[in-house]
């Protein structure tokens, strides 16, 4: 009965990031923790394979469609990947599943929430308002960052927090983009965030599971739900009220994040 919650629990966050692109992080985790007790530096490591191999379907598809900037996706990735890896080595140096760093990573998964909240419901009330590129010359200029550093400095942000607390790939990472790459197609925004994703979460997870902090079986079970989940979340995105379910999605996260800086 207990593995069969585990499938059901990983069935509902492909739903619902089929449906909103919210990354499963920002779910999976504080219900790992809250209400299957599992610890901290386990639900991380676990979620960040999840979350790997949940999106790698998902970039296989926006591969096939061509609508996946790997230009964008390399700017992102030369900060994400560098900053997972050091964050790696200082929880290997101070040991993840010591109370002082399972402490840390409830802190920061707490702020990361709140912050995947207000990310949620920025793209809620401002999503649809991205600017359109409309050719293929519009597409290289549109794929220029504000600043060339800019991309690598919030990659390595976003790295650094994913790898630490496993949130953050997904609505923060679509809220970046936005921000960097005003005239970008919102598509293409969530296309690159997707993929830039897989190679980032599929290091640090790893990462954690040669540190001992990933729960094998569970994982297996999670799997088996979230993949036919996000089938169908995908299918039910285009009759659902996003802007409602992104906005209900936000205050479950605030409370989430709040509970969790309160432990």
């Amino acid at each position: 009965m207990h593995d069969l919650t585990f499938v059901f629990a990983g069935f509902f966050v492909g739903i619902v990031v089929g449906l909103t692109g919210v990354g499963g992080g920002s779910l999976m985790t504080p219900i790992l923790i809250f209400f299957f007790g599992v610890k901290p530096y386990l639900a991380i490591g676990t979620d960040l394979l999840f979350a790997a191999f949940t999106k790698l379907g998902g970039t296989v598809g926006l591969m096939r469609a061509k609508v996946v900037d790997w230009k964008v996706v390399a700017q992102l990735s030369a900060g994400s990947i560098p900053a997972a890896l050091l964050t790696l080595l200082a929880l290997k140096q101070m040991g993840p599943a010591t109370a002082a760093v399972q402490a840390l990573m409830t802190t920061t998964l707490g702020f990361a929430l709140l912050l995947t909240a207000a990310a949620t419901l920025y793209k809620a009330v401002r999503g649809k308002a991205t600017p359109r590129a409309v050719s293929d010359q519009d597409r290289q200029a549109a794929t220029r960052a504000r600043h060339w550093s800019l991309p690598i400095l919030f990659g390595a942000l976003i790295g650094g927090l994913v790898t630490m607390t496993s949130v953050g790939a997904g609505a923060i990472g679509v809220t970046v983009l936005m921000l960097l790459y005003p005239l970008l197609p919102l598509q293409r925004i969530v296309a690159a965030d997707i993929a830039y994703a897989v190679p980032l979460t599929l290091v640090a997870g790893l990462g954690h599971a040669s540190l001992g902090s990933v729960d094998w079986p569970l994982l297996a079970k999670l799997l088996v739900g979230s993949l036919p989940g996000i089938w169908i979340g995908t299918r039910l995105m285009q009759k659902a009220p996003e802007r409602f379910i992104r906005s209900l999605l936000s205050v479950l996260l605030a409370y989430a994040g709040v509970k969790l800086i309160a432990i």
